[in-house]
Order: structure tokens, then sequence, then C-alpha cells
């Protein structure tokens, strides 16, 4: 009987390895590693898990994004198009919102763009017909797209930058046995500070995403080419600003985020305003910012809390009131299709 092999290091392990050979690590490396582990290995929505995301509170999140979707596909003139979500979970928004776009006429192919096989089966469970995609370069490149991004942003690795007297640094991630913290590690040159921000006092951290604006960038291309819209949601600001916004969530409560690398979800604020730059920077056409709660009000779930009964007050609630103002929303259109419901003009 040949030998049992031994079990794999846990990845604390494996970074703490790391840092002992190659010094410490950028925040960006050390968020990226930790959540790739995170997801790959559990289910973290729900009362069992971590956390709670606006689909799982209630269907009408979902469902309201559907007529969203359905009204601005209708608008456009009814083009086949594709759908697309970026990090969809357990597939609940889209599997409600498929029921909403349907009574509309509008029933596209379901592309999920997913790297974790956990996350996928409990996905293919609520929407067994959608396609996989481990990134956005294999999606539809022939029809338009209609690409949802819920809590989707907020995972993606951030770089923090922070001040030492009147000199910039990077923040890196260093370690003492499994003990992990963060340390100021070499200077960056002071064009790479937004210039408001610039006389920021010392000890101040900025905070940018470049894997976000890549992506957002990349949509945006798509979207100017092929034609469609993107809906993004997330809890954020319009930046640039001060301050640390990384965190960790752990059994519905935040822990501290250089405890355990892989064992809690890692997340920061989205700076929305970056993320329209990126847009119409490829050419696209940016809406918002607006809070999740004037959204949602906007698209009419008021009326339909009201017609499905005193149950789902507290689920409205939670959505409008105790998410409505963090969670902000913006989206983004090619030029010739017509303004989304809940933007201003």
């Amino acid at each position: 009987m040949p030998p049992v092999p031994p079990p794999a290091p846990l990845l604390a392990e494996r970074l703490a390895r790391a840092i002992a050979l190659g010094g410490p690590i950028p925040v960006s490396q050390y968020m990226a590693a930790a959540n790739a582990h995170y997801y790959g290995t559990r289910d973290p929505l729900g009362a069992d898990g971590d956390f709670t995301t606006a689909p799982e509170i209630s269907q009408m999140f979902g469902e309201l994004i559907g007529a969203w979707a359905a009204d601005l596909w209708d608008r456009a003139g009814r083009p086949a198009v594709a759908w697309v979500e970026l990090g969809p979970g357990r597939g609940t928004l889209t599997a409600d919102a498929l029921r909403v776009m349907a009574r509309a006429g509008l029933t596209p192919p379901v592309h999920f763009v997913e790297t974790s096989a956990t996350m996928r089966a409990a996905q293919g469970e609520r929407v067994p017909d959608a396609t996989w995609h481990d990134a956005l370069g294999t999606l539809p490149d022939d029809v338009p797209l209609i690409v949802i991004a819920n809590e989707f942003f907020d995972a993606l690795p951030i770089r923090q930058l922070v001040k030492r007297g009147d000199i910039w640094h990077e923040r890196l991630v260093a370690c003492q046995d499994t003990l992990f913290l963060p340390i100021a590690g070499a200077s960056v040159p002071d064009t790479i500070i937004p210039p408001e921000l610039a006389t920021a006092a010392p000890g101040a951290i900025v905070e940018t995403s470049p894997a976000s604006v890549a992506i957002m960038a990349d949509l945006a291309a798509r979207i100017v080419a092929q034609g469609g819209a993107a809906l993004v949601i997330d809890y954020g600001y319009d930046g640039p600003a001060v301050g640390e916004t990384l965190q960790a969530v752990h059994d519905h409560g935040y822990a501290n985020p250089f405890e355990a690398p892989g064992e809690h979800d890692l997340t920061a604020h989205v700076d929305m305003a970056t993320l329209r730059l990126a847009a119409t920077a490829s050419g696209g056409a940016a809406w918002g910012t607006v809070t999740q709660g004037a959204f949602l009000r906007a698209l009419g779930i008021d009326q339909r809390a009201a017609a499905l009964g005193e149950r789902v007050a507290g689920d409205r609630r939670r959505l409008v009131d105790d998410m409505g103002e963090l969670f902000k929303v913006i989206a983004l259109t090619h030029k010739d299709w017509p303004r989304p419901a809940g933007f201003d003009a």
C-alpha cells in the first residue's frame, strides 16, 4: 500500500514560508492569495457561512435587477444579448432575474465568471444551463452583453500606500512565525498619489485597486465594441479619499484581516468614481453614483414589497435602509443605448 502523502500546508504556513524566503509581500498579493483560498474552499454565504448578500436576503433584489435589465433591453430595441454575472455567489440573483425577464420576453443565455468549483456547483443547481468562465476573455464577443457585478469588486485585491513623514510608501505584509502584520515598505513616487491627497497627514493610507480598474476597462471596451450595459453594486464611495477600508468578515462579524489568511473574507470599499472614469476612458457612458436604497426605490421595491405582504417588510428594510446608504450603484452603457432606469439624466 503506497504511503499516504502528508496534508497540504495551510495557506498561512505557505505565506509565512514565502515571506521568510523572499521578504514581505504587497498587501495586494496577500489579499489575492487569501481570497483565492477562501472562495476556492467553501460556500461562504448564508446563516452557516460568514456573510449574507442582498440576493440571499430577498427575491425582490434579483427580481428588480431582472426588471431593470428587461426594461433597458426593450428600450434598446430588443436585440439578441448575453447575460453575464461576475462572481455570482450561489446564482440566486440570476435565477430570480431570469424569472422576471422571461415574462418580458427576454431569455438570454447565461454566462458566469467564477473560478471556485464549490460555487460553480451551487450555481449549477439554480441555473443549470449556465456557461462558466474563469475570466472575461472567453465571454461571447458577437452580441451585446448585460453584465451584473453585485459585491464583486470589493473582493478584488487592493494596493495600500501609507505616508511616513513626507514620503509615501508601499504597504507590505511581513510575518513573524505565523503572525502577519502590515509594515511600510519601499517609497513610491509622489506622482502615483492623486494630487488632492498629496498633502495628507503622516500616517494616512490611500487605497487603489489596479485589478478593479483593469476589469472595468475591459468590460467597457467590450460594451463599446458589442453594445450592452453593466450594472455594478457594491459598498463603496466616490474617491479619491484617504482611509483604510480593508476588513475581514467571519461568522457574520468582523475579524483581523492579518489573522488566519484564507479563513476570512477579505474586502475593501470600492472607489466608484474611479470605476466610472475607467469606463468613460474606454468610450462607454457611465451613470451614477447613486445609493442602493435610492436605486431600489426607483425600480419599485416599495410597490413590490407591498404586493408580497408583511412577511418581506424586514427584508425591504435591510435592503433599502440598513444597506441602502453604504452600498452604491453605477452603470455603464454603450453610447447608443438608452439611459438605464434608476439614474437621473
